[in-house]
């Protein structure tokens, strides 16, 4: 017996068991199929015998196997026109030019000409783009697809330049409560600060920057000229009041402040603070338990080592360098620009 026949044995079964027990819906559950599915095979059953529940060949020439090399090219030059359109996108508005093809075509051909990513398509208009007269919108997604072209959002020419900090909750842990992190992150070179501490309190802002970062940049020859943080209340208040704003005042650092309702604006320390969660606490709180925060901040500093002094940096200032390295040859950097500056 052939396979198509023993499935077609199987569909007779499935009519057989209805008819026995006198319930469609428990022999439909029972063989896995659907009401709609039973009465289709009864209807063929019905109409053509044993022979109706075979499964028919396809008509030659009723379902072509390959899309037309005219439609084709349409697919592809409007793709490389609007890389960023999806491929349901590029179906309706070809419709719209009386050409129909159905979204899972367009995906198929962007798999065959290797164009099933936005990248790809990015990738594929750049390399004709000698023949292709570029619109704004394909510039737009070049440059920012291409770090050779992204528009840099933060001016930092030196170590020191420009900081930014933020207050990051950890979690909770047993018998201590509440944990946050006061980091703090250099925008030239990524190099990074970190001190945990039970409260979220304008003291706290503070002591990270007297405890460890104002030692740091003092001991390479380095002034703190601009420190950004958001607008939570242990960064901002009165400024003759605030201890955070007395500090700034003290050591002569500039205070600005992010867009309300907009994290990105300070993005070097969120997106430490998405690293320190992914690479130390996620991994440190799943192989030991920590009594206290003394214990955790000894674990956090070790760590805080490894990625300032051993860790390679992908960011675009670092592209592979390690953060301390970064921070050394920006010193040099520094020295011409004073140097300019004084001629």
């Amino acid at each position: 017996m052939t396979a198509a026949k023993k499935i077609a044995q199987k569909r007779l079964t499935l009519l057989q068991l209805a008819e026995r027990i006198r319930n469609v819906s428990e022999a439909c559950r029972h063989h896995g199929i659907c009401r709609s599915q039973f009465y289709e095979y009864k209807r063929a059953f019905q109409e053509r015998g044993f022979d109706g529940l075979i499964d028919r060949p396809p008509i030659p020439k009723s379902s072509p196997n390959e899309t037309p090399a005219e439609l084709r090219e349409k697919v592809i030059a409007l793709s490389l026109h609007h890389p960023s359109w999806g491929p349901m996108k590029i179906s309706d508005q070809l419709r719209l030019e009386n050409v129909s093809v159905a979204a899972s075509t367009v995906r198929n051909i962007w798999i065959k000409e290797e164009m099933e990513t936005r990248y790809k398509r990015l990738l594929r208009m750049e390399e004709e783009k000698g023949n292709v007269e570029l619109t704004e919108e394909q510039i737009r997604l070049l440059e920012k697809a291409n770090p050779c072209f992204r528009e840099r959002h933060v001016e930092s020419p030196y170590p020191g330049y420009l900081l930014s900090q933020d207050t990051f909750m950890v979690g909770t842990l047993k018998g201590i409560g509440r944990i946050y992190l006061q980091a703090v992150v250099d925008t030239f070179g990524s190099f990074a600060f970190g001190k945990l501490y039970t409260s979220k309190l304008p003291e706290t802002a503070v002591d990270v920057l007297y405890d460890r970062v104002l030692p740091f940049y003092e001991a390479q020859g380095l002034k703190v000229e601009n420190i950004l943080t958001d607008n939570g209340r242990e960064y901002c208040g009165r400024p003759m009041i605030h201890p955070y704003q007395i500090v700034l005042e003290l050591y002569d650092i500039e205070h600005r402040r992010t867009k309300v309702a907009r994290p990105r604006t300070n993005g070097f320390v969120e997106r430490f603070n998405r690293t320190i969660l992914d690479e130390f606490f996620r991994e440190a709180f799943r192989k030991e338990f920590y009594p206290s925060v003394e214990k955790l901040q000894e674990a956090l500093d070790k760590w805080l080592h490894h990625y300032n002094y051993e860790r390679p940096h992908r960011g675009y200032r670092n592209i592979g360098k390690r953060p301390i390295e970064t921070i050394e040859a920006g010193k040099i950097v520094k020295e011409q620009v004073t140097t300019q500056q004084a001629a």
